[in-house]
């Protein structure tokens, strides 16, 4: 009965730097996505709600960094430990391979000196719990995935409380 109070509009964030044009493109996708019907093609489709987060020039917090990490690696993966240099560019600020960042304050250090190194924009949907890491393909995957949910095609994963009125 009053279980629509227990849904919450979808957090999105955008880390996103102005001079990528990726990033810009990734900001005008996510903008459309809440004013103009989404998919696109469809006229009679509603726009998307979630809140939109944008995060000019900053890099993610260290523990941001580490949560994200965690979306691009999930559970079970080959890899038991985060691999930061997803994050990264290939601008000649960004450091080797062996010179790579190994902590998540490391990494959110070297984006805060050298914002250049960083892979723009970083969209990350926080209670979907994926992250699109300097690619606008990703955008649309996570945007696809919020018109699914809210066309009905994907259960929402609310806890909800087990008892006599479950």
């Amino acid at each position: 009965m009053f279980s629509s109070f227990l849904k919450t509009l979808p957090q999105i964030s955008i880390f996103h730097n102005p001079s990528s044009p990726a990033s810009v493109r990734a900001l005008a996708m996510l903008r459309s996505a809440l004013s103009a019907p989404y998919p696109p093609d469809k006229e009679d489709a509603p726009p998307l709600q979630f809140n939109l987060e944008i995060v000019e020039r900053a890099p993610p917090t260290p523990d941001q960094i580490k949560t994200i990490a965690s979306y691009l690696h999930p559970k079970g993966s080959s890899s038991e430990t985060p691999q930061y240099s997803a994050f990264l560019s290939a601008h000649p600020s960004a450091p080797g391979l062996s010179d790579q960042p190994q902590t998540a304050a490391a990494m959110s250090d070297l984006v805060t000196r050298h914002p250049e190194a960083f892979k723009w924009p970083l969209v990350v949907d926080w209670n979907g719990g994926r992250a699109s890491v300097g690619d606008v393909d990703g955008v649309k995957t996570i945007l696809e995935g919020l018109r699914q949910r809210r066309d009905g095609e994907v259960k929402d994963d609310v806890d909800r409380p087990t008892g006599w009125f479950s």
